[in-house]
């Protein structure tokens, strides 16, 4: 339910956030735009250079800037060293939407055995499994289902329809967005000669503190073990993450990631969207891997950056490339008869180098 926003002074809000205030300190802003949108009641920020043209025509009653970028902002502003961190930490005052009511609808069903703590929210439609407990303070959306022995720790949010299996622990401060599955079983079958026969599914999933899943995603239980996200892992729609995965903290992972079985990704790494993981490797701490890429290795060195798309082209640009590619090896072949036959050219050019 929404609530109307409030009103603050941009003194109050520099001194709140420990940011320098240049203009009106009396200027009241109600809520956030951005820079082409907002109102003189609103608050904007730049922190892409490309948007810095609408520095001079925006309405913004305050923009959050870097200190270089202060000159071209001819209104009131707010200096920080990292625009968008100040703006995410001041638009969290101008949320509208108001907390559900402490505790349990009349639609929904907890099991006797269940344990919850206090100021708990459980919305209509909700199950919740015996054995299960959940932490001071926590919100479970419409719909939501939480199996057998499954541990919420507090302040968590889930959203509606999301799915908790059987003996899943979440920390502490934990956001599950809408339909996301955590606890289903993982991919677990072997062949046999005529038939696959299904590997049972023994482990779970912990996940730690201040960490949120997004929506529609699927996190695997074990196989044996425990499929593990340490804390502060931020997790976005439509990603898979598959039996036995192992995510290190504050590591961050786009849209539509695949990541498959019993691979163990480090800390402070960043999977850009679309990335596909190889299953059985390890990916080092404070790795970036560029969208589309394809990891089949383990990446050992700690702090690069891997890419391995091909950008689009012009279709025509595209069917020529194709082809050469599949041409390369017949390429290499013939190169390798006329090495064999006038000898390396490489060495014939440095034996002329060094003669000259």
């Amino acid at each position: 339910m929404l609530t109307e926003p409030s009103k603050y002074r941009l003194s109050d809000l520099a001194a709140r956030f420990e940011l320098e205030l240049h203009g009106d300190p009396n200027h009241e802003v109600n809520g956030v735009g951005t820079l082409r949108s907002a109102t003189p009641a609103q608050i904007s920020f730049l922190a892409n250079s490309a948007y810095r043209k609408d520095l001079g025509s925006s309405r913004a009653g305050a923009i959050i800037v870097k200190p270089e970028e202060a000159d071209a902002c001819p209104g009131n502003h707010l200096i920080a060293d990292d625009p968008y961190l100040a703006y995410a930490r001041l638009a969290k005052v101008f949320d509208i939407f108001r907390n559900p009511t402490t505790g349990i609808h009349p639609t929904a069903w907890v099991d006797p055995e269940a344990q919850l703590g206090e100021s708990v929210s459980i919305g209509p439609q909700v199950a919740v499994g015996p054995d299960c407990q959940i932490g001071d303070g926590t919100v479970i959306g419409p719909g939501t289902v939480i199996e057998a022995g499954a541990q919420l720790g507090k302040a968590c949010r889930l959203y509606s329809n999301v799915s908790i299996g059987q003996r899943v622990q979440l920390g502490d401060r934990v956001i599950v967005h809408p339909g996301a599955v955590i606890g289903g079983d993982g991919f677990g079958i072997a062949f046999s000669g005529d038939h696959w026969e299904k590997v049972p599914q023994l482990g779970s999933v912990r996940i730690g503190d201040d960490c949120e899943i997004g929506s529609n995603s699927t996190i695997d239980r074990g196989a044996i073990d425990d499929t593990v996200l340490e804390e502060d892992v931020r997790v976005d729609n439509l990603v898979q993450i598959a039996h036995n995965v192992h995510i290190g903290a504050h590591t961050a992972i786009a849209a539509l990631v695949g990541i498959a079985g019993s691979t163990k990704i480090g800390r402070y790494c960043l999977l850009g969207g679309h990335v596909g993981v190889n299953g059985h490797i390890t990916i080092a701490d404070r790795v970036r891997v560029s969208a589309y890429s394809a990891v089949y290795h383990s990446i050992e060195e700690a702090g690069g950056t891997w890419s391995a798309m091909i950008p689009s082209r012009p279709i025509r640009e595209w069917q020529k490339n194709v082809t050469r590619l599949r041409q390369l090896y017949q390429l290499e072949r013939r190169v390798a008869v006329v090495e064999e036959t006038l000898g390396d050219t490489r060495d014939n050019k440095k034996g002329k180098e060094k003669n000259d």
